[in-house]
């Protein structure tokens, strides 16, 4: 039976990594590596850590930030959650990242 892990990224739409949106090259590197699934929402409105509210206010864009938080989600095995995030955590330093086992009700494709 495989344990299948669900990774949670949390960026803003202005986190970079060497010059590239920071959420394309977390997209990249895990269809490099073959993953099973990865999604990139974009939220609506939240904040963070520091309190900053960030919303698309479209009668007022001065209120407060419009860079949206962005939701990165990687769903694969857990050998395979453990390489991606060890690939990657170096970029993540500063972002709050949660990992937990998940059950797949109606899996696309086996591991």
């Amino acid at each position: 039976m495989t344990i299948w892990k669900q990774l949670t990224i949390y960026v803003s739409e202005l986190d970079c990594w060497e010059h590239q949106p920071l959420h394309q090259v977390l997209l990249g590197i895990a269809r490099k590596q073959g993953l099973t699934g990865v999604t990139v929402v974009r939220a609506i409105s939240g904040y963070g850590k520091h309190g900053v509210f960030r919303t698309l206010n479209k009668l007022d864009p001065s209120t407060e930030s419009s860079a949206l938080p962005l939701l990165v989600t990687v769903i694969d095995s857990e050998t395979a959650i453990t390489e991606f995030f060890s690939l990657v955590k170096d970029m993540l330093k500063d972002k709050f990242v949660t990992c937990q086992s998940i059950e797949v009700l109606s899996p696309l494709v086996t591991l």
